[in-house]
């Protein structure tokens, strides 16, 4: 284990959304920590993570306290010990704001995870538009556009430097990508497009995709 006692148990970079979410809130905190990355997709895969997790899920972040099973739990965990790396925002009212919105996505936004399941490397056409979907994908493009306008003056992120609402939509911003979603028709006026792209520049985000395209190489030697 590394100094901080740290070890974050993730899924296949490529395909994990859950496992992105904490792995950027740690990176932001700058604090070193190990990665233990299960192969998805395979035989073997939920045994091994039932090793590692008691929820049978990933991500899980080893501690020296014990094991945090779950996504928000852990980013939760992290802005109580590290506050001065921001990931809830100073402002009470901004804060209450970026709770409001990562749990909802944590909680909901079914139909987007089942029908357009992130895949960072491919890219692939537009699913069946169902009602559900295009109603989750709206909603998104309303957050994003809604928490810009309100609290985004201090830079290019939802709530204008990294807070634990990017690591949350992150995966999301990953997933329009992958599937060449046309925000303008889902009632984006470019502040939705602007947002991937400032995801996409964040080089935290970039180490992950470099990591998940040297995964699926890997597989492809396999």
């Amino acid at each position: 284990m590394t100094g901080t006692g740290y070890t974050l148990v993730i899924g296949d970079k490529n395909y994990s959304s859950w496992s992105l979410r904490p792995w950027l809130s740690l990176k932001a905190c700058s604090v070193p920590f190990d990665e233990d990355r299960i192969r998805l997709r395979m035989p073997e895969s939920k045994a091994e993570i039932f090793k590692r997790s008691p929820s049978g899920k990933v991500p899980a972040l080893k501690t020296d306290l014990g094991v945090i099973y779950d996504s928000l739990a852990i980013v939760e965990y992290l802005a109580e010990q590290y506050p001065d790396a921001g990931l809830w925002p100073a402002d009470p009212a901004a804060r209450a704001a970026a709770r409001c919105v990562s749990a909802e996505m944590h909680a909901g936004f079914q139909a987007l995870r089942n029908d357009m399941p992130m895949d960072l490397i491919s890219r692939f056409p537009m699913p069946e538009l169902s009602e559900t979907l295009e109603n989750n994908i709206r909603r998104v493009v309303a957050i994003w556009m809604d928490t810009r306008a309100r609290f985004g003056q201090g830079g290019p992120l939802l709530f204008g430097g990294f807070t634990n609402a990017d690591a949350m939509y992150a995966p999301v911003a990953t997933r329009f990508r992958t599937y060449g979603v046309p925000l303008a028709e889902f009632g984006d006026d470019g502040t939705a497009a602007d947002y991937i792209d400032a995801i996409y520049a964040l080089p935290d985000m970039a180490e992950w995709l470099a990591g998940a395209d040297a995964e699926m190489r890997e597989r492809e030697l396999v």
